[in-house]
């Protein structure tokens, strides 16, 4: 398969520069969907929810650029299905943007699908990441679409059970295909429907599934459809979210993180160990948390930060990189942990590693990193630690207003089709990244609490469309091989091998993590290593094959013209 290398320096050397102006600044680009944030940070996020994300340095607010449109689309496509009864024949307002800068006669419609997220955030793909790009490449007209009961796209008043029936992957699926079918584009005196204008579709992660998908189910509609990093294999126990952060993360982050899971896990599953267990969690600073699984939830939230890393200096979180320096660290990161030194010597001990005096730095260095990172937080929020930190609040999960988008909408689809749990459940001969504690009864609790659903997911909803084996005609496959989500796509270690052609593009992009390509930077920002080597050349090999599938649209109307 066509890959580009570049040393896995490249990943640290940017974190270690934007953490810096993070770290000044406050800024924090939490990645998306990924661990199961608590209550307390659910109560602290859900007034903000609908707000546009804040501005990083850019020339101009693209919201300010690109105004809001709304296309009126039926809420139920599928009237003869019963798991959408009672049906409706109402219609609701999707909302989308577009920029025609670049379009001439006979250009594509190039739409990138948002996701599980409020549309306006991927608006900076229209200024200067791909959608800018391939627009630029062949004066076509870029779209970005919002997804059905996210940003302001809602059929329904709330989010409740009973409104959520019609969130699904196949409603979504046949709502972007009458979108590209009847949208009009104001100031635009052509008509740029599909069939009659090439449409592609590109999309990355959820969406890029959803536009892998759209090839295979509306042909007809999509000329092409590019999958980034897209997840088209739906899996309930998704513990391979960890195995690409274990094989390309640095090491020494990788087996700190491990020494202290396995130190945990040692104390927490253990029977009848309730006094070394409350020793444990005081020395983090958390010892009024009653449930332990909820206390090795908190300690997920260094690891989890590797989804968060990018190239990009406005979407990279440097949030991986101030843990990476705190667990690898090989001496002691705050001297305020010495006074833990006894209790940790007594948990090693414990946990069969006796006298180490490297494992004893690990594990102090880990309590101060999360003394500060959230036990902090959870002191500034005025609320107890088991309100904050515990997932086990049937009352929080019951909530069901638009204002709860920011989970309750994803959380739908994960317990209703695609799943995703990413327990501690690795194979015995692979020491876990997070605590095998947080298993799938305790990891699913808000689809009992939020949904009353004890089943696992319909996953076969999902990978009817063709999982990791899911190809088509002028349907691309691109990812990093960093990328935690690659287990879950067409790139995974047991998905099919395939050759890169033309017709179906294919390309595993060496150091990179979640669709690095999808992002961009002005012209002014170059460096001689922003973008990097790897990400150009994927853009390139985009626009490229982009153009041809063009060129065979042209060829193929014109003979049908003449």
């Amino acid at each position: 398969m066509p890959s580009v290398d570049l040393r896995p320096w490249f990943i640290l050397a940017v974190m270690r520069f934007h953490a810096i102006f993070g770290l000044f600044l406050g800024l924090e680009v939490t990645a998306i969907r990924t661990w199961t944030p608590s209550i307390g940070q659910f109560r602290r996020n859900a007034e903000g929810s609908i707000a546009a994300r804040p501005l990083a340095k850019r020339d101009t607010d693209p919201e300010l650029l690109y105004p809001a449109h709304n296309l009126s689309v039926p809420i139920d496509f599928f009237h003869n299905d019963t798991r959408y009864e009672p049906h409706s024949n109402d219609t609701f307002n999707l909302r989308y943007w577009f920029d025609a800068t670049y379009y001439k006669p006979g250009g594509p419609v190039f739409v990138l699908l948002s996701g599980e997220t409020d549309g306006t955030g991927r608006l900076p793909f229209l200024q200067k990441g791909i959608v800018a790009q391939v627009i630029q490449a062949t004066n076509g007209l870029g779209v970005i679409l919002e997804h059905r009961y996210y940003g302001t796209s809602f059929p329904t008043p709330d989010l409740s059970v009973e409104n959520l029936r019609f969130l699904s992957t196949e409603q979504a699926l046949a709502e972007i295909a009458y979108f590209a079918t009847h949208v009009k584009f104001e100031g635009i005196d052509a008509d740029l429907t599909a069939p009659n204008t090439p449409w592609i579709a590109y999309g990355g992660s959820y969406a890029g599934a959803q536009a892998a998908f759209l090839r295979v189910v509306y042909p007809d509609i999509f000329w092409g459809t590019i999958s980034s990093s897209g997840v088209t294999v739906a899996i309930y126990d998704y513990w391979e979210y960890f195995e690409p952060i274990r094989q390309f993360a640095p090491p020494d982050v990788v087996s700190g993180t491990q020494l202290m899971v396995d130190v945990v896990d040692k104390i927490l599953l253990k029977e009848n160990n309730t006094d070394l267990a409350q020793t444990l969690k005081e020395a983090f600073g958390m010892g009024e948390i009653t449930d332990n699984r909820d206390f090795a939830n908190v300690l997920t939230n260094g690891i989890y930060g590797w989804q968060g890393t990018n190239w990009d200096p406005e979407d990279n979180s440097p949030s991986f990189y101030y843990y990476s320096g705190n667990i690898s660290s090989t001496t002691v990161v705050y001297n305020t942990t010495e006074s833990s030194r006894p209790s940790v010597k007594e948990l090693l001990l414990a946990a069969g590693y006796g006298e180490d005096p490297a494992a004893e730095i690990t594990l102090l260095n880990a309590i101060g990193y999360f003394q500060v990172t959230q036990v902090a937080r959870q002191n500034a929020s005025g609320l107890s630690q088991d309100e904050y930190w515990t997932q086990l609040n049937a009352t929080m999960w019951q909530q069901d207003g638009i204002e709860q988008q920011g989970w309750r909408s994803w959380y739908w689809q994960v317990c209703t089709e695609w799943g995703y749990i990413q327990t501690g459940n690795t194979p015995p001969d692979i020491k876990p990244l997070v605590s095998r504690t947080l298993d799938l009864e305790y990891l699913t609790v808000f689809c009992r609490d939020a949904f009353n659903i004890t089943a696992p997911p319909d996953v076969e909803k999902v990978n009817k469309y063709g999982a990791f084996n899911i190809e088509y005609p002028r349907l691309a496959i691109i990812g990093g091989n960093a990328d935690p989500w690659k287990p879950a796509t067409p790139l995974a270690d047991q998905a099919q091998p395939r050759n890169s052609t033309t017709e179906k593009p294919f390309l595993e992009i060496a150091h990179a993590v979640h669709h690095w390509e999808e992002n961009g930077i002005f012209p002014n920002e170059t460096t001689p290593i922003l973008p990097p080597n790897q990400v150009v050349y994927a853009q390139q090999f985009l626009k490229n094959f982009v153009i041809d599938w063009l060129k065979e649209w042209d060829a193929q109307y014109l003979h049908y013209e003449l």
